[in-house]
């Protein structure tokens, strides 16, 4: 049985069980969250278009630092700004 949400602009497909980095949720840890499913596949092949998909926090975090460097040749121009995306890791508990 898989589900597929949508949350922070982008679509995941999702088990329960699995582990996934979402973009951050305003939601303390340990919480237990419910995010709506836009499609939900069961064991028999059965597909629906509404579901529901339960997750449990399991913590908020930063990812690896991104680079961002501008240049322009011969004008000395040269720009370094750097970047980290906070995110919130969701464990699927259950698809429904």
């Amino acid at each position: 049985m898989y589900a597929v949400i949508k949350t922070g602009g982008k679509q995941y497909r999702v088990e329960p069980g699995s582990v996934l980095k979402v973009e951050k949720l305003n939601a303390n840890e340990g919480e237990t969250i419910e995010l709506p499913a836009l499609l939900v596949r069961d064991d028999s092949g059965n597909i629906k278009t509404e579901g529901k998909v339960k997750a449990e926090v399991i913590k908020h975090g930063k990812h690896k630092k991104v680079i961002v460097f501008k240049f322009k040749n011969k004008k000395n121009y040269k720009r370094w700004r750097g970047h980290r995306q906070s995110f919130t890791e969701l464990k699927i508990v259950e698809v429904f």
